[in-house]
């Protein structure tokens, strides 16, 4: 087993990865703040963690892998416009995870939503009151910034230069500007709140994920993970709230993926409204492609997003389906062994999966050479660590199974619904489900 390496942002270098308790990884991902239905960039922390907790499990780990749903937060309240902030919540909460289950990745061991930890966060705010940390004034309560002698070694960022992003709420009640809020008093335009010891509403966003994170983590977790985009204010008041409260820092790793940019390299966001929801992405291009797309690049670089880098991954995923119809079940040839370990090797120096692929894409290239029959045991270990394992189904399926699909595209394609769904009905009848892609179609086995 090659050594597990792994990049800390906060260290700024790629470092021996070894875990709290050997043997077993703790790791708490940011998920989204549910105010709308996600888009392709909230999508590839969605993607690049639950990969990583698969190839930590081949590597002999047992992984408790969380992701928390913000459903408390200033966003949701402004897209409710007036309207109730708890039911969109729930709804988009309930979009979101229809529309992750279409990646078919599995779920986190724990999907923990804000609203459900207030009492948790209420504790950890009073815990910080008490240690002179935090302070309460009118019904508000803030962190106090400069308390904390470790403040911007996360995001490597000059104190005084920071902006917390709270424009001037509450600028007239902090002690100091670059304080910011754990608890806010409730607002007429705000329709969930709680009571607290400072009075009646609801917490800061920050401090949601300090009392999650260490409530089924513990403080001192292994891997702290999220998007870029919140390594400056969130992680690091996460990790400043942790420091002051528990003595110990939040976590021993923090991982950032990279932002998604247009191909002119102009940033991607729901904000510029240049950016797609997920569930149209997958409409247009396929599961399969989505997780070789965010594969194709390296988690914590940026990467390009446009119907070009979609294709590509198409045309790529076609490439895996024809090399795995033409394998032979057993053991692959060893001649191309070291191609096989080259790829675990890549993904052990940081989760570099566009090394790995590169040596999968060999392995193919070698394998469509030999001049025997190859063995597919190789090429299924590392489909599998890459969630793409399911390629191998439509290469098993019988020829029998494989013409009725193929007969039901035509059926489709001529618009006649009523053969498609009778044809439909003989695949499952035979044992196999059948789904649409966007270069054909997919068979997998039904349970």
């Amino acid at each position: 087993m090659p050594e597990l390496r792994l990049y800390d942002t906060r260290t700024r270098e790629v470092r021996a990865f070894e875990p709290r308790e050997p043997g077993r990884v703790a790791m708490y991902v940011c998920g989204p703040t549910v105010y709308a239905r996600i888009h392709i960039g909230n999508a590839r922390p969605f993607v690049v963690f639950a990969l990583l907790k698969r190839f930590l499990e081949h590597e002999g780990f047992a992984v408790h892998y969380v992701c928390n749903v913000t459903d408390v937060n200033d966003k949701i309240y402004a897209a409710a416009r007036g309207g109730s902030s708890a039911e969109l919540a729930a709804a988009m909460t309930g979009a979101y995870r229809a529309d992750t289950e279409r990646l078919e990745l599995g779920r986190p061991d724990d999907e923990p939503l804000a609203s459900d930890w207030i009492e948790a966060i209420a504790a950890e705010i009073q815990t910080l009151i008490d240690s002179d940390h935090a302070y309460a004034v009118d019904g508000d309560v803030y962190f106090r910034v400069r308390r904390d002698e470790g403040y911007g070694s996360l995001s490597r960022r000059d104190v005084d230069e920071m902006d917390q992003g709270e424009g001037v709420d509450g600028a007239d009640r902090k002690e100091d500007p670059l304080d910011f809020a754990l608890w806010k008093a409730h607002k007429s335009s705000e329709d969930t709140t709680w009571d607290a010891p400072w009075g009646r509403g609801r917490p800061g966003w920050h401090i949601e994920c300090s009392a999650m994170s260490e409530g089924l983590l513990g403080a001192g977790f292994d891997i702290h993970g999220g998007g870029l985009d919140l390594l400056f204010p969130h992680h690091e008041n996460e990790a400043a709230q942790t420091r002051s409260a528990r003595g110990r820092e939040l976590a021993r790793f923090w991982l950032h993926n990279g932002m998604l940019a247009s191909s002119d390299g102009e940033k991607m966001s729901k904000s510029l409204g240049n950016i797609e929801p997920l569930h149209e992405v997958l409409d247009r291009y396929g599961r399969d492609a989505v997780i070789l797309y965010f594969a194709s690049a390296h988690y914590r670089q940026p990467i390009a997003y446009g119907e070009d880098p979609l294709a590509a991954a198409v045309a790529g995923i076609q490439r895996i389906r024809e090399v795995a119809r033409r394998c032979v079940n057993g053991p692959s040839p060893a001649v191309l062994r070291p191609l096989r370990d080259r790829f675990f090797e890549a993904l052990a120096e940081d989760f570099n999966t566009p090394a790995g692929l590169a040596a999968m894409w060999e392995w193919i290239r070698a394998a469509n050479r030999h001049d025997d029959e190859v063995g597919d045991a190789d090429l299924r270990e590392m489909l599998a660590v890459l969630a793409l394992e399911n390629l191998f189904a439509q290469a098993d399926a019988p020829a029998e199974v494989v013409a009725l699909a193929a007969a039901r595209q035509e059926a489709r394609a001529a618009r006649d619904f009523a053969r498609a769904d009778e044809l439909r009905g003989r695949i499952e009848a035979l044992g196999w489900s059948v789904r649409d892609t966007a270069d054909g179609f997919e068979l997998t086995p039904l349970p």
